[in-house]
């Protein structure tokens, strides 16, 4: 019996197949990792024929684990937002790298489109703000640059799309479409649009052409061809991956908001039908789109999070293993002034200045390896704090915080957050809810629940909870050392 949804969730550093039942639980996995390739400081590449190769073993795996592709109901899929891939129509074959949503490579163009005074009216129409992050000016990048790819642009033959696009490429055997919530991230798409904006194509050189329909986030959208799975299974669920982790949180009515920590924190808060538009440089972006009716969310983005602590390992052996962080924070009372600013990457929201640079502010020889670590937890909480102001300028203030990712497990950082942000904080049982907020899709696309709401109320499972603890005096001189630190980055 078809019971299982079989969920690919595509990141940055990895690739996973995920088994779910429609009630929620987790029924194994498999996982590959992604080479990184730096070709130069600033730029992020990922090889597509690899994603897709490694997805494909990964999926066979899982398939295998589940007993066969009959127990295969549905297939759901979320992935790393705003990488590009670009491939030729008529081979299925990649024409150059993929751009990681990581490469700061275009920054010079988004610079040059600023100064000509194009940014408001950009941020007006697609709620994102003129940043490499986003994908047009990837896009236009390799149209300039990639001879394979100006080619096939010419022949007619490009295809440009994010990576759930390619994937659906490659299991469909050709079909080329782009949910609305990752064609939301392009730059390409106004809020308000149906499909893809020739004047913002125009605008950021990128052929209209070369673009895939953008469809619903669940219902009957593709099937996969028999020969990758051993059977055709419907793919009923789609979703950029901050925008899954949202569904998989249950923050589906407006005003809700969930935290991701993972490699960078991505903070979203649902804003319901209405066009979402900020005064405090946060981003407008589709939630989700389901029968055509859309449903929209705000959001923040810090890029270093989890990865501070991965360089605290990697980079300066302060820890062994990241978990070894909230040992550390627990072992001192305080950072003993220590205060860490982790634009390794620039700044993300609200700042957003790619010039920044990291700070560790408040060194003395007493400073040792815990009171770095705890330093780096902590500016998870300042970060966020950040967001917090600006949500609430925009007229969304929290009234709690739901956290998922990675570092979310750290129960000290959840503490923190919730002292330091003095909100009531929310984390499931099980962290991953970019892949459950998947399965949640593609089991209301595939009429396993008849809508979000009854999915998301019969898989979220249990639930922690942590409330504030800490004296106003504390946090409010945490808050002004943070923001001497973030002055001085």
């Amino acid at each position: 019996m078809s019971e299982l949804i079989l969920v690919l969730d595509e990141g940055t550093t990895s690739t996973r197949a995920m088994l779910f039942g429609p009630d929620g639980r987790f029924h194994g996995s498999a996982q590959q990792e992604i080479t990184q390739h730096y070709p130069r400081a600033g730029w992020v590449e990922h090889d597509a024929g690899e994603i897709w190769e490694r997805t494909l073993a990964c999926a066979r795996e899982a398939v295998e684990k589940a007993g066969g592709a009959d127990r295969i109901a549905a297939i759901g899929i979320t992935n790393q937002r705003e990488t590009v891939v670009a491939w030729d129509r008529q081979s299925g074959e990649p024409l150059s790298r993929a751009i990681v949503w990581q490469d700061r490579r275009t920054a010079d163009f988004c610079a040059t489109l600023r100064e000509a005074g194009h940014e408001p009216e950009v941020q007006r129409r697609t709620g994102l703000l003129l940043d490499p992050y986003f994908s047009g000016t990837k896009m236009r990048w390799l149209l300039e640059h990639g001879d394979e790819v100006k080619g096939a642009a010419e022949a007619g033959r490009l295809a440009f799309g994010t990576v759930e696009s390619w994937l659906i490429y490659k299991l469909t055997g050709g079909a080329h479409f782009s949910d609305a919530s990752n064609a939301s991230r392009t730059l390409l798409l106004e809020l308000g649009g149906k499909q893809f904006d020739t004047g913002l194509a125009e605008l950021f050189g990128v052929p209209i052409g070369a673009l895939p329909e953008v469809i619903d986030n669940a219902g009957e959208l593709g099937v996969s061809n028999p020969e990758w799975l051993g059977r055709a299974i419907p793919i009923t669920g789609l979703a950029g991956d901050q925008q899954a982790a949202t569904i998989g949180q249950a923050c589906l009515a407006p005003g809700e908001t969930k935290a991701t920590y993972g490699t960078g924190a991505f903070v979203l808060t649902n804003k319901g039908s209405a066009l979402p538009s900020s005064e405090n440089r946060l981003l407008g972006t589709v939630l989700c789109q389901i029968g055509g009716e859309r449903t929209y969310a705000l959001e923040g983005s810090v890029f270093v999070a989890g990865s501070l602590v991965q360089w605290l390992r990697d980079s300066l052996g302060i820890v062994d293993v990241a978990a070894q962080t909230e040992e550390l924070a627990r072992s001192i009372d305080d950072t003993g002034g220590v205060t860490i600013v982790p634009a390794l990457a620039g700044l993300g929201a609200p700042h957003w200045r790619a010039d920044a640079r990291g700070v560790i502010s408040g060194l003395s020889f007493a400073s040792g390896k815990a009171e770095l670590a705890r330093a780096a937890l902590e500016a998870m909480a300042h970060q966020t704090h950040d967001l917090a102001e600006a949500f609430a300028a925009d007229g969304a203030p929290w009234q709690s915080l739901k956290i998922d990712g990675g570092m979310s497990a750290n129960d000290w950082m959840a503490q923190d957050l919730a002292n330091i942000l003095d909100l009531t904080v929310e984390r499931p049982s099980f962290v991953e809810t970019t892949a459950l907020g998947a399965a949640m899709l593609a089991a209301t696309g595939a009429g396993l629940h008849p809508d979000l709401e009854t999915a998301a109320a019969a898989m979220r499972g249990e639930l922690s909870q942590f409330t504030p603890e800490m004296n106003d005096a504390v946090r409010q001189e945490r808050l002004a050392r943070w923001r001497e630190a973030l002055a001085a980055a």
